[in-house]
């Protein structure tokens, strides 16, 4: 467990194969991935990696502990390490994807740009943010079923899409409380902000937290 070496040797072996992923059949490259998987399990149990399209300047392998802080020293460590190869960019957690976006989770398909949230204090730990996220019910569900605010996998997948937002290693550090609600008519006047506005809030809230 946690030899970096090791996982970084059988990388190094498997690199052309790994390079080549595009021109192997469905069966081989699912059998490779799988081996990268079981390599990244004999490191740290728990960490997965997301395998990036190709670039005409190459592919990005990106570590991710899944929101899990206990294992984020071994992402780093693991990052660290990496070897200096062609075409390869390796990458420690999952990282901001911005904002417009439309996130996939189970049966829910969320849109940024018709979601809100509301900042909530943390008064036990006014380090974290608090939110309340503003989500239409009614057409939130792919399968157009009726949803409920305390639905455990709509709550999931709010988070999902929070992190797709501000990224792996500021969500999972900064999240203090998620609280999901149904969107009010006038989401404005009951003092949400346009979901967009996240990304920028988190970069303010933390200048102001390290300003204390």
């Amino acid at each position: 467990m946690h030899d970096t070496e090791k996982f970084w040797q059988w990388f190094s072996a498997n690199n052309e194969r790994l390079t080549m992923l595009g021109d192997l059949t469905d069966a081989e490259r699912k059998a490779l991935l799988a081996l990268l998987q079981k390599q990244l399990d004999d490191y740290c149990e728990g960490l997965s990696f997301v395998m990036g399209e190709p670039t005409p300047s190459g592919r990005t392998l990106t570590f991710t502990a899944e929101g899990d802080n206990d294992l984020f020293r071994y992402v780093v460590a693991l990052t660290d390490s990496a070897p200096d190869l062609d075409w390869w960019d390796f990458v420690a957690f999952k990282q901001a994807a911005g904002t417009s976006l439309r996130v996939r989770f189970d049966r829910f398909l969320f849109d940024t740009t018709k979601m809100h949230f509301m900042q909530l204090e943390c008064e036990d730990e006014p380090d974290f943010i608090g939110l309340r996220v503003a989500v239409d019910m009614k057409h939130v569900a792919v399968d157009g079923k009726p949803v409920s605010s305390d639905d455990e996998d709509l709550q999931v997948g709010v988070y999902v899409t929070i992190e797709a937002m501000i990224g792996e290693f500021d969500c999972a550090t900064l999240m203090g409380y998620l609280e999901v609600v149904p969107l009010p008519e006038e989401p404005f006047k009951a003092g949400f902000r346009p979901m967009d506005d996240l990304p920028d809030f988190v970069q303010w809230f933390k200048k102001q937290r390290d300003k204390e």
